[in-house]
């Protein structure tokens, strides 16, 4: 992860030390399992204490959380960078792209992550926990692109329901394949679907 300029120094140092966290209990994970890796083992291979992992992590699954939480930001702040005049499918199937992009360009541990995720059930549960709420977020953008009210027009739940319906099938693609499906083809084939959909309501 890179470390932003305006971070002070506390900041740089908790944000170095969570990323070496993640990155050692995201590699054990995909390679031994959910099960089979401890906390013991994620900060030994960290080089950090346990009570140092528990300040940034409540949990094994919270890693993955954490690992999914900025994946659903990218997306927000993908779609609210889109053209204003762009297709609503345009903009969300560049939405969806972003993290789906973010995976394949880190095939061999994000493959392994994401089978762990869809294969573990705690870990598919929290994923689909968390993708309420990009579903929320990414409504609330559409609502404020197309003008419309969240509260009681329920296209914005509708079309940010699609596209995660279309990144969920495309992980599941890209997964079960093993890596060897190209994403950008998978997402072409899922957003020529929902498209005509998506821009006719519109």
């Amino acid at each position: 992860m890179t470390i932003r300029p305006e971070m002070s120094l506390a900041q740089r140092k908790r944000q170095l030390v969570s990323d070496e966290l993640t990155e050692a209990a995201l590699n054990l994970l995909a390679l031994k399992g959910f099960d089979a890796v401890t906390v013991d083992e994620i900060v030994t291979a960290a080089g950090v204490s346990k009570r140092t992992f528990f300040r940034y992590f409540a949990s094994k699954e919270d890693v993955v959380v954490q690992f999914l939480t900025e994946m659903g930001a990218g997306m927000r702040a993908e779609l609210a960078g889109r053209p204003a005049e762009e297709l609503l499918s345009v903009a969300l199937r560049h939405t969806i792209w972003i993290s789906i992009d973010a995976c394949a360009g880190h095939a061999d541990r994000a493959l392994r992550v994401v089978q762990l995720i869809l294969g573990t059930p705690a870990l598919l549960a929290r994923f689909l926990e968390r993708q309420a709420q990009w579903r929320d977020e990414l409504a609330a953008e559409v609502a404020r692109r197309l003008g419309l009210d969240p509260a009681t027009d329920l296209y914005p739940q509708l079309a940010a329901g699609m596209a995660l319906v279309a990144f969920n099938a495309v992980l599941r693609r890209w997964s079960d394949s093993g890596g060897a499906e190209d994403p950008a083809a998978l997402i072409d084939r899922a957003f020529a679907v929902i498209a005509p959909t998506l821009d006719t309501v519109a």
